[in-house]
């Protein structure tokens, strides 16, 4: 538990943007500090890197083992980031070698483009947007490169894991989940059902340790760094500290950002994103969305549980049923509550694949091994 102890909003003063966080960390360092719980939340959040940054500013301040710790793993940050920078690039060299387009995004690309420097995230591993169309190609390609699907899917079952799918996820020799090809936004019984080629339409050009690439823009990312804190309920203050970076950006289209979040039903999360933002690292809710947000009260109650849920280190298990319910509750209108329950309960994976090896001609049936997998584990609370 660490809410509202002074550790707590050192992390948070520590993880904000602009030069305000320097101000806000001064008058926290006047007392004492548990600097071994400082270390874990900041650890625990994803945010270091950042930490070190604002902290190195008002060195004098701090005692030299905590900032030595912090300067380490920063180090350490920027050796990793050089790994993923030079195996981005080799899969990217790769996949334009077959025609493939690639959008990198998170990670080292929203690192370098967004904060400035692709150490100053902590990145652990390389998120890759592709093609539906392109998918069977590209894994066969970055497994002759020396990656190793994670889940291995049979034969007979690869375009259905595409169709019902979002992700394949690879392991190297450098460690476990280091890269992961993505087709969808999300698994599909979320039911928030992204463009994916218009994303890839209205992506922009970036230069990432000397590469040209592209990278989703500032309005898809915000959409999409949203609806991805959301499904893990925020529960680390980098996915708030990337929406930081990315509303710095003066020229957003927020009429864009409106209509398709009112599209893809995803409005309140949106909402409650930029609401735990301002409350965590001081960002002002844009002008051009504030009367909408402070007038949904719903994400306005949603924000304040979600607060202190965070801020008390609570997290969710998503295999259980209340964390079902709240990704429910978190939709705005009824017809996506309903789309999300039905894809859920009748949205087969490898997890049914696994557990019943069926033919081709039997692949319908998955639908009731899904529904009897879920049935006895909600059953088991």
């Amino acid at each position: 538990m660490h809410s509202a102890t002074t550790e707590w909003s050192l992390v948070l003063a520590g993880s904000a943007p602009g030069p305000d966080a320097i101000d806000r960390l001064g008058s926290l360092l006047t007392g004492p500090i548990d600097w071994e719980a400082v270390l874990r939340l900041a650890d625990q959040h994803g945010t270091s890197s950042l930490l070190y940054q604002n902290l190195s500013a008002v060195g004098n301040l701090i005692p030299p083992e905590p900032l030595n710790s912090l300067r380490q793993k920063y180090e350490s940050n920027i050796h990793k980031s050089l790994f993923l920078a030079r195996e981005m690039i080799r899969i990217l060299d790769c996949a334009d070698a077959l025609g493939i387009e690639l959008i990198p995004y998170k990670g080292i690309a929203l690192s370098e483009t967004y904060y400035g420097d692709m150490a100053m995230r902590q990145s652990g591993d390389m998120d890759l947007f592709v093609r539906k169309r392109d998918v069977v190609r590209i894994k066969k390609a970055v497994q002759e490169l020396g990656f190793t699907a994670r889940v291995p899917i049979p034969e007979n079952a690869g375009e259905d894991y595409i169709a019902t799918g979002y992700e394949c996820t690879f392991d190297s020799a450098a460690g476990q989940n280091i890269l992961e090809l993505q087709w969808a936004l999300q698994p599909r019984f979320y039911a928030v059902d992204f463009d994916m080629e218009g994303l890839f339409g209205r992506a922009v050009s970036i230069t990432v340790a000397g590469r040209r690439m592209k990278t989703p823009s500032p309005e898809d990312l915000l959409l999409v760094l949203s609806v991805h804190a959301a499904k893990h309920v925020w529960s680390r203050l980098i996915w708030l500290c990337d929406v930081a970076q990315v509303l710095r950006k003066n020229n957003l289209k927020w009429g864009w950002i409106q209509s398709q979040a009112s599209a893809l039903g995803v409005e309140r999360i949106l909402h409650i994103t930029l609401l735990l933002t301002n409350r965590f690292l001081a960002v002002p809710i844009p002008v051009a969305v504030e009367n909408a947000v402070v007038a949904d009260r719903a994400a306005l109650a949603f924000s304040e549980r979600i607060a202190i849920a965070i801020a008390a280190g609570v997290t969710y298990e998503e295999e259980k049923l209340s964390y079902f319910r709240l990704m429910m509750r978190l939709r705005e209108r009824p017809i996506d509550r309903l789309r999300f329950l039905t894809r859920l309960t009748f949205t087969p994976g490898p997890g049914e694949w696994e557990a019943v090896h069926l033919s081709k001609a039997l692949f319908p049936l998955y639908r009731v091994v899904r529904l009897a997998r879920l049935a006895a584990r909600f059953a088991r609370g």
